[in-house]
């Protein structure tokens, strides 16, 4: 007896969710080099385009002269270098906060956090449609687990009313699959009704939303007390890696003395937090790079909607178009690339079965007439697409 995996992986094929890496041969921009053919793609989160602005690259090049290449070891031990330190200081006086604690990934954030902050006899309430991160974070914690309906006040403050012991309700900011905003001052609202605390991953809004780019917090006026728990990634429109939690002093040092997943790495590279340190002087100074996305984003809305394609209630640079079924979403992710444009397929597991889309996400580094080109290659191929059966 043995592991069947190919029984498992050709199970995954005969789905249409079976998936592959394409290999990027170029850096992250509107054009690119996958798999030696170069397109036009709509399907990367760096939504700044500051991935590979020459001066993000120039300061990372002068960190990397000045700091080296490696982190060297964990942040308590040797591996907390000035360049860090700096970068926790900047993001918390960006977020509002009293201070910033830097995470490796975004992964490890959400793991750092809720498990550090609830476990046996607590509990967790969760958005249905949350980021996988924090939806393994939950049930690895050992509190008591519980899903409220996406987007629901009502059925959060339902399932508050049973909870016992500390609680944390987590949410997304922006939601990664659909790119709707989380219905943050409601939800707020119910927390502190019933004495729960907040958190919110805002990957996804961070650079995005909010007149200075602080996100989905700072796109509704909510403060550290409506929100105490704020954690935000820095590979998407930071345009680099990593991620970060900010709140209260007590919340941080929380986080320094138990929160495994930071205890337990090693640090990021000093010059990622020099090059990091400039993105976030640049998202904080060139406005018009959210202008000009928020411009995208009505283009494409409107283009879209004059094909006759379902796109969901999003006023963020996440645009999924449903298909229903993967092979229809399969199909026309194809055509696309056939016509020299890239748009990621997303299916099941990653979104509910019946709902598998295309998820398109705009840049600022896109042009009007790169979006015009998408909408006309998605008008033809969405023609040829037969009925759905999903």
């Amino acid at each position: 007896m043995g592991f069947d995996l190919e029984a498992r992986l050709a199970e995954r094929r005969a789905a249409s969710l079976y998936r592959q890496r394409p290999l990027l041969q170029s850096p992250q921009g509107p054009q690119v080099v996958v798999d030696g053919t170069p397109l036009l793609a709509f399907c990367s989160n760096d939504y700044l385009g500051l991935a590979n602005h020459p001066e993000v690259v120039a300061a990372w090049q002068r960190g990397a002269e000045r700091w080296g290449v490696g982190g060297g070891a964990s942040h308590l031990v040797v591996g907390h270098s000035g360049p860090h330190h700096e970068l926790e200081l900047a993001l918390a006086e960006f977020t509002g906060r009293p201070r910033a604690l830097l995470f490796s990934t975004g992964y490890m954030a959400n793991l750092g956090a809720i498990t550090a902050l609830v476990g046996q006899g607590d509990s967790v309430l969760q958005d249905r449609l949350n980021h996988a991160s924090l939806l393994d974070a939950g049930l690895l914690s050992g509190a008591r687990f519980s899903r409220y309906l996406h987007n629901d006040p009502l059925s959060l403050a339902s399932r508050l009313a049973k909870c016992e012991g500390d609680t944390l309700v987590v949410t997304d900011g922006v939601f990664s699959m659909d790119g709707d905003t989380a219905a943050l001052p409601a939800l707020a609202h119910a927390c502190r009704a019933k004495g729960a605390w907040l958190m919110v991953d805002d990957a996804h809004g961070f650079g995005t939303l909010g007149q200075n780019g602080g996100g989905a917090v700072e796109h509704f006026g909510l403060g550290p007390e409506a929100v105490p728990v704020l954690v935000g990634t820095l590979g998407k429109a930071f345009g680099t890696a990593g991620a970060f939690v900010a709140g209260s002093e007590a919340l941080i040092e929380t986080l320094v003395q138990f929160a495994r997943p930071y205890i337990y790495t090693t640090s990021q590279p000093p010059a990622l937090a020099c090059a990091t340190l400039k993105s976030l002087e640049l998202l904080r100074a060139e406005h018009w790079r959210r202008e000009h996305l928020g411009l995208l984003i009505r283009q494409f809305r409107q283009g879209a909607r004059q094909i006759g394609l379902e796109l969901m209630d999003s006023a963020t640079p996440i645009q999924p178009i449903v298909l229903g079924d993967a092979a229809r979403a399969l199909a026309l992710s194809r055509y696309l690339r056939e016509h020299g444009l890239m748009v990621s397929a997303i299916r099941p597991p990653t979104v509910p079965a019946g709902s598998a889309r295309l998820r398109v996400t705009l840049t600022a580094a896109h042009t009007p007439q790169q979006v015009q080109r998408l909408l006309e290659v998605l008008a033809e191929g969405y023609a040829r697409l037969g009925p759905s059966h999903g």
